[in-house]
């Protein structure tokens, strides 16, 4: 192909196809799709483009195809008409034919390259990642119809891929994620804390939220940990033998309302205070304690109050299994109450 105006309008034909793959490839992982799914009631092409977010492995795919077969056209099209260009140019410069041939071989291939990887690749790429949903409608219902024609081709290819995948124990995921996982969450309210778009006291109050998912029970409990039994006294609690005015005294001289009762060092209850008010005859302890809820030391903070909601406990026991391979013995680490979850989620701030 020697007609230079030929070589020129398909060397800009193949660029801009190549830009148009990989726009649509970025575009689509970058985009929102909330954002999406607020522009589709009154968009066709934001309804396209949530289509291609559901086929995400499939689109992908396709924009592979389409950005390879550009590279190979340009290097079947525009690289050997460079080439055939400039051979004649350095060897009418007196340059002996293999070395002019040489010169004008690596040149073009430096000038297709540039093209490509610049102007086709990474130009497209940024302008994709910077305007991710306005990209994305704006190129959704051209792709659609690019895999419309080579589905049965990149099913076929994207099987393979998969198959491959699979083999080494990776499974594929055939949709575009709908929200940010923890850290992304935990970066962006520090930012836009730092930014003033977000006053100390949401910012303390979202991070704790986001904090939840990975703290523990065990986190709870102080410096001490899980790695220290506690002692009855840290515990606020009273022994199964204990009479009504030995439950107001503790109660009176810790605070808490609501007691632990132990029994050989072995939570069996929970007893209030309100109970041992006004009890009429003998009674211990054991007689007017409640059922406790025991939880395990590395069960998270979320699941743990949504257990205490369900079984609307204001007080549990945090226990870690310990004793001999083998056996379930579990120690009592320490309690937690209601408020100590609450506090976590919603610090009190001060003024």
């Amino acid at each position: 192909m020697s007609n230079p105006w030929v070589v020129l309008a398909a060397t800009v034909l193949l660029i801009a196809a190549s830009a148009f793959f990989v726009a649509v490839e970025f575009s689509l992982i970058s985009a929102r799709r909330h954002r999406l799914e607020d522009a589709a009631a009154t968009s066709k092409a934001a309804r396209a483009a949530l289509r291609n977010a559901s086929e995400l492995t499939l689109l992908l795919a396709g924009a592979q195809l389409g950005i390879t077969l550009c590279a190979l056209a340009l290097g079947s099209i525009t690289k050997p008409a460079v080439h055939h260009w400039l051979t004649p140019v350095f060897s009418g410069w007196g340059l002996p034919l293999w070395t002019a041939d040489v010169i004008a071989f690596i040149l073009a291939l430096i000038i297709v390259t540039f093209l490509h990887l610049v102007v086709g690749e990474m130009a497209p790429k940024s302008w994709s990642i910077t305007h991710p949903e306005y990209s994305a409608t704006l190129l959704a219902i051209p792709m659609r119809a690019f895999l419309w024609l080579t589905r049965p081709l990149l099913v076929a290819l994207n099987a393979m891929a998969n198959n491959i995948l699979h083999r080494l124990g990776v499974e594929s995921r055939d949709e575009v994620s709908a929200g940010q996982d923890a850290d992304s969450l935990r970066e962006l309210v520090r930012h836009s804390g730092e930014a003033g778009t977000l006053d100390d006291t949401h910012q303390r109050q979202l991070l704790s939220a986001l904090e939840l998912q990975e703290l523990t029970v065990g986190d709870l409990l102080g410096e001490r940990g899980v790695d220290t039994p506690a002692s009855p006294e840290e515990m606020s609690s009273v022994g199964a033998d204990a009479t009504p005015g030995e439950i107001r005294d503790t109660a009176r001289r810790t605070g808490h309302l609501r007691l632990l009762v132990l029994e050989d060092d072995t939570a069996v209850g929970v007893v209030h205070a309100r109970d041992a008010i006004d009890v009429e005859g003998p009674a211990t302890a054991r007689e007017l304690m409640r059922s406790s809820l025991s939880l395990e030391h590395d069960l998270t903070v979320a699941e743990a109050f949504r257990r205490m909601r369900d079984a609307r406990a204001h007080l549990v026991v945090v226990e870690q299994s310990g004793g001999h391979p083998g056996t379930h013995v579990s120690e009592v680490r320490g309690v937690l109450t209601l408020d100590d979850v609450v506090r976590r989620l919603l610090p009190v701030t001060s003024g």
